[in-house]
Parts: C-alpha cells; sequence; structure tokens
C-alpha cells in the first residue's frame, strides 16, 4: 500500500513537472475550477512532498532513517461582501515509512487553519481576525508558522490590525494549537501569549523598524527547585532592517525576557545581528552575508534565575543551520554564506555554521526545548560544531516548485566530550504543487 502510494504521487509529481515546462499557460486545477465558481466563493490547495533522512541522530553510530513527508491542503474562502472573508483550509500530513507516524511528521486530515476577517488584514486600514490561523512576525525568531514542518503550527487567536500612513500595528491574544494524530486538534487551556507588534517603515527612508511587546502565560512548569508552577513572562524587543548604499542590508533583533516561573525569576536575552552585500552586476547576483545570534544559558541551576532564553514559537527552520538539530537556546552561533540566482529560476545558498554555548554549565537544546546534551560541572568545553549547508531551490514555470540540498554537522569538543560525537548527515530533495 505505501509503495503505490509513493508511485502514485511521483507520477503525479512527473505530470505536473512535464506540463508546467511544456505550456505557456500551465494548468490549475483551482484556477480552472474558480473561473466557473462565482466571484464571492474561491478554492485552493497544494500539494508537497519530501524525501529525507539523516544519519548521527543524537550523534550516535547507527541512527539512521530514510522516509518520505507528504502533505495536501484544501482551502475555500467565502467572500459574501467586501468587507467579510470566510476562510476555511485542510490538511493532511503523512509519513510515509517513518514508524511511529506523529506530529510534527504526521498528522492526518485535520483543520489547519479556520476564520473569519472583517477587512483585509494585509489590505484594509482596520481589520479584525477570530479564529485558527498561521501567524509570522519580522524574521519568525519570536513567532512563526515553521512552513517546512510537516504538520506546522497554528494559532487560536483573535487578531486586530490598525495602519496610518504606510505603517501597522497587530494587536493578537493566541493560543498555539497542540497537533494530536486521529483526532482533532485543540490549544492548551491557558497557554497564551498575548502582544502588539509594530512595523514602522515610513519613519526612516529605507529602515524598517518595528517594536513589540508580548506577554507569555503558560500552566505546570517546573521551575529549579523542583515545584511545578506557572509562567509568567513579559517580552519587550525591537527588530530594525534596513538598505545601505553600495547594495549593503543589514538586520539587528534585540529582546529581554523577564518575570517569573513560581519563586524563578526569568532574566533571559536574545541578540540578532546580520549584514549583507549584493553583487548585482555580477554574473548570478551574489549576496555575501553574515551573522551573529546569541541566545542567553543559565549560569547556575539551583539559584532561582532562569537565564536560559525561551524562544517562545519561532520557525526553527534554517535559523541556526539548514538539518535543524539546534534551537535557540544557550547559543553562541556564528553563521555565514552565499547566495546566487542561477539561470532557468535555481537559487544557490552555501552556508557554514559555528556554534558555542553561551554557558557552559547549561545544555545545547533541540527545536522543541529538549536537552540533547548537559555538562553540569561545565568541564566538557562550549564548542557545540560547525554545519556545512548546501540548498538549491528551483523555481520552474507553473505551478511546480522543487528543492534540494544537504546539511552536515561535524561535532565539536562539547558534543565529543557528551555524546558518542558521530556527525550527522541530512539529504533531502522536494517538490511543491501548487493546486
Amino acid at each position: 500500500m505505501r509503495t503505490s502510494h509513493r508511485t502514485i504521487l511521483w507520477a503525479f509529481l512527473l505530470a505536473s513537472l512535464l506540463s508546467a515546462q511544456k505550456k505557456a499557460e500551465p494548468f490549475s486545477p483551482s484556477t480552472y475550477v474558480n473561473k466557473h465558481l462565482p466571484s464571492w466563493l474561491q478554492v485552493g490547495g497544494e500539494n508537497r512532498t519530501r524525501f529525507e533522512g539523516f544519519s548521527g541522530l543524537g550523534f550516535a553510530p547507527n541512527q539512521s532513517d530514510g522516509y518520505w513527508l507528504s502533505r495536501s491542503r484544501l482551502s475555500v474562502t467565502l467572500i459574501p461582501v467586501a468587507w467579510l472573508h470566510v476562510y476555511v483550509e485542510g490538511q493532511d500530513a503523512r509519513a510515509i515509512g517513518k514508524q511511529p507516524g506523529q506530529p510534527p511528521f504526521e498528522n492526518v486530515w485535520d483543520i489547519h487553519q479556520a476564520y473569519v476577517e472583517l477587512g483585509n488584514l494585509q489590505k484594509s486600514r482596520f481589520a479584525l481576525l477570530v479564529g485558527r490561523q498561521e501567524m509570522n512576525f519580522g524574521d519568525n525568531r519570536l513567532i512563526g508558522a515553521v512552513n517546512w514542518t510537516n504538520a506546522n503550527r497554528t494559532f487560536d487567536v483573535v487578531r486586530g490590525v490598525v495602519r496610518l500612513a504606510g505603517n501597522r500595528i497587530d494587536v493578537f491574544s493566541a493560543s498555539v494549537v497542540v497537533n494530536v494524530n486521529d483526532t482533532w486538534d485543540h490549544h492548551q487551556q491557558g497557554n497564551n501569549i498575548h502582544g502588539i507588534y509594530g512595523e514602522f517603515p515610513k519613519l526612516i527612508p529605507h529602515v524598517n523598524i518595528q517594536p513589540y511587546v508580548m506577554w507569555r502565560v503558560q500552566p505546570r512548569i517546573r521551575n529549579e527547585a523542583g515545584v511545578v508552577s506557572n509562567l509568567n513572562e513579559k517580552i519587550p524587543g525591537i527588530r530594525i532592517a534596513g538598505d545601505l548604499p553600495r547594495n549593503l542590508d543589514y538586520k539587528i533583533e534585540m529582546t529581554r525576557q523577564f518575570g517569573s516561573l513560581g519563586s524563578d525569576r526569568v532574566q533571559a536575552w536574545l541578540g540578532h545581528w546580520e549584514m549583507g552585500r549584493t553583487w548585482k552586476k555580477l554574473p548570478f547576483s551574489p549576496r555575501l552575508w553574515g551573522e551573529y545570534n546569541y541566545m542567553s544559558g543559565d549560569k547556575n541551576a539551583k539559584d532561582g534565575i532562569r537565564g536560559t532564553y525561551d524562544p517562545l514559537y519561532p520557525t526553527v527552520h534554517d535559523k541556526y543551520g539548514f538539518a535543524d538539530q539546534f534551537g535557540g537556546r544557550n547559543m553562541k552561533n556564528l553563521r555565514w554564506g552565499v547566495e546566487t540566482k542561477l539561470p532557468r529560476g535555481i537559487a544557490g545558498t552555501l552556508e557554514f555554521n559555528d556554534w558555542r554555548l553561551a554557558s557552559a554549565v547549561d545544555g545545547i537544546y533541540t527545536g522543541a526545548g529538549a536537552v540533547i546534551a548537559r555538562s553540569p560541572t561545565g568541564k566538557a568545553g562550549t564548542h557545540v560544531g560547525n554545519e556545512v549547508d548546501w540548498i538549491t531551490t528551483w523555481k520552474m514555470k507553473g505551478p511546480v516548485q522543487a528543492g534540494a540540498g544537504i546539511g552536515y554537522i561535524i561535532p565539536g569538543g562539547f558534543l565529543k566530550n557528551t555524546t558518542p560525537g558521530k556527525s550527522y548527515l541530512y539529504p533531502y530533495i522536494v517538490f511543491t504543487y501548487k493546486l
């Protein structure tokens, strides 16, 4: 059954690819159907299939796997009047050849998004949205949908937008949806995040200023004394992005966290600094860039101060290495690379990462917050390792996009002292078809 599913999927993708390349106006099922539907009713969809594998999971030998990820989405939009939109999107995410099939790899048919929108969040001066939605702010370092994940993140949210003179302010109250296979997804009661996110691209020429403040509450977390407590965390921050002469560009983001977890005090922060330059007149328009990321760590596990940065709900993918083995906690990350635009809609990126612990006695974490390794004495060192990535995307004519890449992690002294120290390899190939 699995082999049959795989064969049919590949045949469908190959036929779509050939169709997209041969026709001047490629066929798209949703475009064809929408031409025959009334303007107040529109449909859409997407199918994405990705083969990926790995070796060296947990930096241990004989830990390898390979599997297919398939994700299909079908959506319906109702527009009874210009100022009212009703959107419903179903999603079927499956992991073929991977056991057990659980989120974030698999979540069989469920409601991915479903909301009522008064006005238009992307265009109207005033707009209000209520329901289930993906949310993305800034570089997604605090809140993002993690689209790379097969069963990716959504929120049950009330969200309002105000626009004035080209500037924008979002106000929201949300709870992250917990994906559960074989049943309807729901958020965790009492696990909420509230925020105000501003975007001011018109205050200073060529500069986009994005100040924000968020408030996170989450029940039933153990503090340093082992007592189950409630998290009460405030997160002010600012992101600034812009262009400079000589085709230079930059991004800066800094976030502080303070509050309490029972008797513990929260004192943590994040910093992101990036600079790039594009040579538009050279072949392939190369862009050379470099960045430094800092996420604070805990310096003493028993002092009642929670110093490990809490990354909230970020898009982890390709933020600290394309292989996605590490999350944004207790980390110093130096990252640099070159991006190129090749012929026929192909783009390529060569990227390097270096990781070190911010605190030697804290651990290195996964994107989900699990501890990969820790040295309570700090004697294992702080150099986590290095990663080299090659990523290629291919935007074809028509509804088909493709991509392929490989990530390779070389353990440093810390991982060699706290794990078996095996290198990690992550290859993948992906196809996306817009229905």
